[in-house]
């Protein structure tokens, strides 16, 4: 047996995302086929609560919606062109023996966080995007700023995702991580639901207030592994 969350958009501009912890059979394997069988295991059992339909959102989802929304596929306007989330996001990172290590932004996704640099430069301590500093409280704040950021765009489109009751990412271990894209989708439509997302991102300190409240009721809250955000 696994256990993986659900995120359930919550629709309270204080209160935007439920974790809902949810057990599984799970399926030993690395392969692709494996995971997917991972996803459908992990969404019956989650329609056993009464979540359903759910969407994968990973490069292992069934749906092409879910694949265009993993931070390996989604690409963020940057002052250097168009960049991959996931780049983004681990090019950022300052630690305490290094960083940025802004090379990292134009590599592909999953160089990017095979970066060693990543591993071996100490405690993450801030991230630093272009000369704006993000802190590691809230701790998703960031993350969720880069990929709501690349999403503000296309909220029409985004609509299509209030079909769905929650979200799931099959290769999100909470033991391991912190930050989600299936945990960021769920934040996504409840800002666009309260018809809050561009309010939300008008500036960093608009954001940082916004996700907050939110951050501090999650289960991430009350331990330490922010300090190695993977």
């Amino acid at each position: 047996m696994a256990k993986r969350p659900v995120f359930i958009p919550v629709f309270k501009q204080d209160h935007l995302v439920d974790e809902i912890q949810t057990d599984f059979e799970w399926n030993p394997g690395f392969s692709v086929s494996q995971k997917k069988k991972n996803v459908a295991a992990l969404h019956d059992a989650a329609k056993r609560k009464g979540f359903f339909p759910l969407l994968e959102v990973s490069t292992k989802s069934e749906e092409l919606l879910g694949q265009r929304l993993s931070a390996f596929s989604l690409k963020i306007k940057s002052n250097i062109g168009e960049i991959s989330v996931e780049a983004a996001f681990q090019g950022s990172k300052v630690f305490e023996n290094g960083g940025p290590y802004t090379d990292i932004y134009t590599k592909e996704s999953r160089e990017a966080k095979r970066d060693e640099r990543l591993k071996q430069s100490g405690k993450l301590i801030k991230f630093n995007y272009f000369g704006q500093e993000w802190p590691l409280i809230p701790k998703t704040a960031f993350y969720d700023w880069l990929f709501l950021t690349a999403l503000q765009p296309h909220q029409e489109y985004l609509k299509r995702l209030f079909k769905y009751k929650g979200f799931t990412d099959i290769e999100f271990n909470p033991e391991k991580s912190i930050n989600c894209q299936a945990r960021t989708c769920a934040l996504l439509v409840s800002l666009l639901k309260l018809d809050l997302m561009d309010k939300a991102l008008a500036t960093q300190d608009s954001f940082i207030s916004f996700v907050l409240a939110d951050s501090l009721k999650q289960s991430h809250s009350t331990d330490i592994r922010q300090i190695r955000i993977l």
